[in-house]
């Protein structure tokens, strides 16, 4: 086990460069060159299983296609050898991609040797360095590579150069509801407002606060602000019973404002009730009110 982590711990630098993971390639004459790139068929390549990155942008990948069509693969791709005429992509799945919309029949590639651990930890690490993965993607593959490869979060820090606050945040992502991990998945929020959100013990309030910053686009401190009023992360302090109302409540409140004439609020708790408080100043005032409200 000890020399199994020793081996994974090397990065993703240090395996690709290794001349131990080179499987070679050939020359004109045929014979495997050590260090070679070699030009392989597309369609013999398959995708990495291990890929953190779900998402590729449609518009990226025109973009690379058409750079493609007018100057080739600048960067080979890196693959591993399954078996005859058969690889995996280990780094460069989105340039594969690009080269087959390209109508390419062979891409040059460095075929190197990796484990499974390995295929994880360098789709991860690639990725991360090249920024192409969105704040979901990130804490998925640091789970698993928590999971699968067996390390603890100080090792796992060392291993992608963040700090182990940095890490348990990202995975500390995995805990929020679904519709927020969807938010950040999507790009609709961002890390500062899924770090806030984290703080929230109750899930039903994160999803109000959720709809709130969608709807009115919040920026990260105006989040910040609504959760410390909250006061939910702090367990010494009562809850407030009181959350920030939906859009909608908004907008009913606003409404009977001015259809009343007087000061409407409306009170909604963490279990879903809520009441409707109107204002009156007089009996004639809550005749008035009344009237209005029959009519």
């Amino acid at each position: 086990m000890q020399g199994k982590k020793k081996a994974l711990g090397r990065g993703l630098s240090a395996i690709l460069e290794s001349p131990e993971t080179d499987i070679t390639s050939r020359d004109i004459s045929g014979e495997y060159v050590v260090g070679a790139i070699a030009h392989v068929p597309v369609n013999q390549i398959e995708p990495n299983p291990f890929q953190p990155r779900t998402h590729f942008e449609e518009s990226e990948l025109a973009e690379l296609t058409i750079s493609i069509q007018e100057q080739g693969i600048i960067q080979p791709i890196t693959i591993r050898k399954l078996g005859y005429d058969k690889y995996q992509v280990i780094a460069g799945e989105r340039r594969l991609k690009a080269a087959k919309m390209a109508g390419l029949t062979e891409i040059p590639a460095f075929i190197r040797i990796a484990n499974d651990e390995q295929m994880l930890e360098l789709a991860l690490v690639e990725n991360i360095q090249r920024q192409e993965l969105n704040p979901l993607e990130i804490a998925i593959s640091f789970q698993r590579l928590l999971e699968e490869c067996q390390l603890n979060q100080e090792e796992l820090s060392q291993k992608v150069g963040k700090d182990r606050s940095t890490v348990a945040n990202y995975i500390r992502l995995l805990k929020l509801p679904t519709e927020i991990q969807i938010a950040i998945r999507n790009n609709k929020i961002s890390m500062g407002h899924a770090r806030a959100l984290i703080t929230i013990n109750d899930t039903k309030t994160q999803l109000i606060i959720l709809h709130r910053i969608l709807e009115k686009k919040l920026s990260v401190r105006q989040v910040e602000e609504i959760v410390r009023n909250l006061t939910l992360a702090n367990p010494g302090k009562k809850r407030n019973e009181n959350p920030i109302l939906p859009v909608k409540f908004e907008k009913i409140k606003e409404t009977l404002n001015k259809k009343l004439n007087t000061e409407v609020d409306l009170k909604l708790n963490l279990h879903g009730n809520g009441a409707i408080i109107i204002t009156f100043k007089s009996d004639e005032d809550f005749d008035r009110i009344v009237l209005k409200l029959d009519s």
